[in-house]
């Protein structure tokens, strides 16, 4: 198998096999990816590690085994801020290499120094600085045993997007879709959910019954998905006119944030625990 790394902020998964295909998913900055095909001059198609397929420019793709290897041994984290520079030196003078969004992975070569700065590998081999209040642990596995703890910190993964905006295909907080939002709350976790507004099989998302959801949990609509934060709230991102980004609306008519639209096509409640 041939593998390549992100190596762009973000990388566009096209439909087709150009740049003004409709966008089908975002991949992030040193995400590495299986290579499957080049299918035309300059356009490769690739499967991400969420086994999602698209169409990549070969520009978004870095193709080095040596860095490659390397990238897969060294210690990373993982963007938590929404946007953050990574710097030449360890002082806000310092020259610009590259902006990375959240979900975004760095290697970690030093640790921080007394201002905060920490001393980062990017995958092409740079060496730069960050905040260390930006980046959060990167987050491989999950655990049962946790559910508590676990259901609360992907709500508040879900919570960090609010009032991004809405990006058919998006999944990074300059523009993002419903379920790049409910996928990357739970890859920010450790745990690889479908990418798309659907339960299936494979991926440890099941249904649930109505009355046993509880936050963290996945709400499925037609063409669309949500997360259930409690207390009859949930968490998404909607195209709809006056919201248009993610946002936070109601199952309770009661509620002033109701919308009634989607409780009445409510299909499938579904869950990881």
């Amino acid at each position: 198998m041939v593998y390549a790394l992100i190596n762009n902020t973000i990388a566009s998964l096209m439909k087709e096999t150009t740049k003004d295909s409709a966008l089908e998913d975002e991949a992030l900055y040193g995400m590495k990816v299986e290579v499957l095909e080049k299918v035309i001059p300059g356009w490769y198609k690739i499967k991400t590690h969420y086994r999602y397929t698209g169409f990549v420019h070969e520009s978004d793709l870095l193709f080095d085994d040596d860095k490659i290897n390397w990238w897969d041994k060294a210690p990373k984290m993982t963007v938590i801020q929404p946007y953050a520079d990574v710097l030449s030196m360890p002082k806000v003078q310092g020259h610009h290499l590259i902006s990375l969004t959240r979900g975004a992975l760095v290697a970690i070569l030093e640790c921080a120094d007394e201002n905060g700065w920490i001393k980062v590998s990017l995958c092409d081999g740079r060496v730069g600085f960050m905040k260390e209040k930006f980046l959060g642990d990167y987050i491989t596995q999950w655990y049962k045993e946790d559910e508590d703890i676990l259901r609360q910190s992907i709500v508040n993964s879900a919570l960090s997007y609010m009032g991004t905006q809405y990006r058919w295909g998006g999944k990074s907080p300059l523009g993002i879709d419903c379920s790049g939002l409910c996928s990357m709350a739970y890859m920010l976790n450790g745990v690889i959910i479908y990418r798309d507004a659907n339960i299936v099989d494979g991926f440890p998302v099941y249904e649930i019954a109505y009355e046993n959801m509880k936050p963290g949990d996945l709400l499925f609509f037609p063409g669309h998905v949500a997360m259930y934060i409690g207390d009859y709230r949930y968490v998404h991102s909607t195209g709809k006119n006056g919201s248009d980004g993610v946002v936070i609306n109601s199952l309770n008519p009661n509620d002033s944030d109701y919308r009634e639209d989607l409780p009445k096509i409510l299909k499938a409640i579904g869950s990881i625990f």
